[in-house]
């Protein structure tokens, strides 16, 4: 049956033409191509091409479905169609799928109703779908029947096939459609439906545990940290995703200064995480997709927006993802045939999406694999909504801190002095740690002092205790007198301080260091020669009693003499196995570092505390060492 190529018709068969052609070309670029049937749907493509050009201007050589042989075909199609022994496919000159018999729905697990309305070529495997849009092409325009290997994406795992298609006419259509018949590798055909047996209500029980103990995992993976951590919750998510049920996860979130609810347009989501099947060609793709934030118009973006689960058991979309640099889009790239995507979702906000393909190697993803990952989805908005309360109150307690410490130490002729402030890895509370430097009725004075407990309060003692110090000392030359005003102060407080003060004077014979303590640990003095002295120490916490006495003593120090404050927090430091890092192995480490310049000495120290506590600090760490030059004297 020929027919005329009228200029309407003409420019839809070239349009048609240049679409297949694109597929071809995405097809050959995939990874593992079938070469061999790009190849052969190529040279159909040519044909077609030619028989276009033969058919222009010539006259219409009869009627469609109007012989005998056409009605004869409706007769068999209406009769045979639903009870044939074999899966068959009635399709659309587009390929969509206009109806299916039992045993076709069969062969792809699945119901007629869902089949129906689909495009034919997504519930076969991406390498082999341009080729058969090739050969359907060629079955419509020649009427020749043809015949194609695929690889149907069952609902459990793949079907190898081979299909044979034919052009038929139906009455009141007004294009050809196709009919396509499956043949199963191995000729054997889908047994009709009969009770399930035992072993597959185990299967189906099997599913349902493992959906339930991929929950069970993600929620102690989650929950494991003793502090909540968005970066560890989110590849944690991706890691067990990728493991259990899908080979593509990308996760996306909002970033904390543009989440929703802030007012002004919504905020872009950006890619976070990525995890594939690994190799050399995984990574490639996963590189690209981490700096491939999600476009508007794709499925991401759109279940973000709408706060909406989504699934797509067959891809029909290959761009839903969005498209790579080069233009391909991204299921193609990653052999992705089945999607799902779901809200990262808090209960208030949307914070984000989880998306996960499939190849369809163990079946498309069904309403099961939905609801797990849209719990999954809940339970990692809860752990991002924690963290960022978290990140937010530990930005204010650093802030709060920071405003306890001076931002930079002041220089002192002859004197090298620094400091080092560490805080606690637990909890975001503001600690009480202080230590200060500055200038006093007859010189300078060091102070280095703690707070009992944390928290806003413990802040505000803290401030009192630092700034009364650094304020009375202007005019007391006295350390012990500085600390009974300063204790005084803190005496309606709910709190204890422990400090240090020392003034130093330079006097005609060398200088003069005064220590006044309360309660704290006593100062550590480093020779020049190596000789490491512990200061008495002693004295009452400030703001106990009212009859405060602080320990006094003085210390001459000569060129090259370090003294170090510390606060208890360095020898309260403890290890896997609950021991402290205690006095002697600070005098050790000060004993290796007497050398160093000031700062890398406290360098030393800091690092020897981490190593020996694997960086879990309980206390808040604060050093401070001055050191006499040797021009000092001169």
């Amino acid at each position: 049956m020929s027919e005329q190529l009228e200029p309407g018709v003409l420019m839809r068969e070239i349009s048609d033409l240049e679409g297949r052609i694109g597929e071809l070309r995405q097809a050959a670029a995939m990874p593992e191509p079938d070469l061999r049937a790009t190849l052969e749907a190529a040279l159909v493509e040519l044909e077609l091409a030619l028989a276009a050009l033969r058919t222009m201007g010539t006259g219409r050589a009869g009627a469609s479905g109007g012989t005998a042989a056409a009605e004869a075909e409706r007769r068999v199609l209406r009769t045979v169609f639903q009870d044939a022994p074999v899966p068959l496919f009635l399709l659309d000159r587009d390929a969509s799928v206009r109806r299916v018999n039992r045993q076709a729905a069969t062969l792809l697990g699945t119901s007629p109703g869902y089949v129906s309305g689909k495009a034919f070529t997504v519930f076969c495997d991406l390498p082999t779908r341009a080729a058969l849009r090739s050969q359907l092409a060629a079955v419509v325009r020649t009427g020749r029947r043809r015949r194609a290997e695929v690889r149907f994406l069952s609902r459990d795992k793949p079907v190898q096939a081979v299909v044979t298609l034919a052009r038929v006419w139906i009455r009141g259509e007004p294009d050809p459609m196709v009919v396509a018949a499956a043949t199963p590798a191995g000729g054997k055909l889908p047994a009709p439906e009969k009770p399930r047996p035992p072993e597959a209500e185990d299967e189906a029980v099997a599913t349902v545990v493992h959906r339930m103990d991929v929950l069970a995992t993600a929620s102690e993976l989650l929950l494991d940290e003793p502090v909540f951590n968005e970066q560890v919750a989110v590849r944690r998510c991706a890691r067990l995703l990728a493991a259990e049920l899908a080979d593509w996860v990308l996760i996306d979130t909002v970033n904390m200064a543009a989440e929703p609810g802030g007012g002004g347009r919504a905020p872009d989501l950006r890619r976070q995480v990525v995890m594939g099947p690994g190799g050399e060609r995984g990574e490639e793709l996963a590189h690209l997709l981490e700096n491939l934030d999600p476009a508007p118009g794709t499925l991401p973006q759109a279940v973000f927006t709408g706060r909406q689960g989504t699934l797509h058991p067959h891809v029909a979309d290959l761009a839903m993802l969005g498209s790579l640099p080069d233009g391909s889009p991204v299921c193609g790239a990653i052999g992705a045939t089945s999607v799902l995507s779901v809200p990262i979702d808090d209960g208030s906000h949307c914070l984000g999406a989880i998306t996960i393909t499939g190849s369809g190697e163990h079946g498309p993803f069904d309403l099961m694999d939905l609801g797990v990952v849209q719990r999954l989805g809940r339970y990692l908005g809860l752990v991002v909504r924690a963290s960022r309360l978290y990140q937010r109150r530990a930005e204010v307690a650093a802030s709060l801190q920071a405003s306890l410490l001076p931002k930079v130490l002041p220089a002192i002729p002859g004197i090298e002095v620094d400091g080092r402030y560490l805080t606690a890895t637990r909890g975001v509370e503001v600690g009480g740690d202080f230590y200060d430097v500055f200038e006093t009725a007859t010189g300078w004075g060091f102070v280095l002092g703690d707070v009992c407990g944390k928290g806003e309060e413990a802040a505000a003692v803290t401030a009192t205790a630092r700034h009364g110090v650094r304020l009375l000392s202007r005019w007391k030359s006295d350390p012990a007198e500085v600390l009974g005003m300063v204790n005084v102060a803190l005496l309606s407080e709910d709190r204890f301080v422990t400090a240090v003060l020392a003034g130093m004077e330079v006097k005609d014979d060398g200088i003069r260091l005064t220590l006044s303590t309360a309660g704290h640990p006593p100062a550590i003095v480093i020779r020049q020669d190596g000789v490491i002295r512990t200061s008495a120490g002693g004295g009452v916490p400030l703001g106990l009693f009212d009859d405060f006495e602080p320990a006094v003593e003085s210390i001459e120090l000569n060129e090259g003499d370090t003294v170090f404050l510390h606060s208890d927090g360095v020898l309260d430091a403890c290890d896997m196995m609950r021991e402290r890092f205690g006095h002697e192995r600070l005098m050790e480490t000060l004993a290796a570092g007497a050398t160093l310049p000031v700062r890398d000495l406290l360098l030393a120290v800091e690092r020897t505390l981490l190593e020996f506590c694997d960086g879990d600090l309980s206390d808040d760490v604060s050093i401070l060492a001055l050191r006499v030059l040797p021009q000092t004297l001169n």
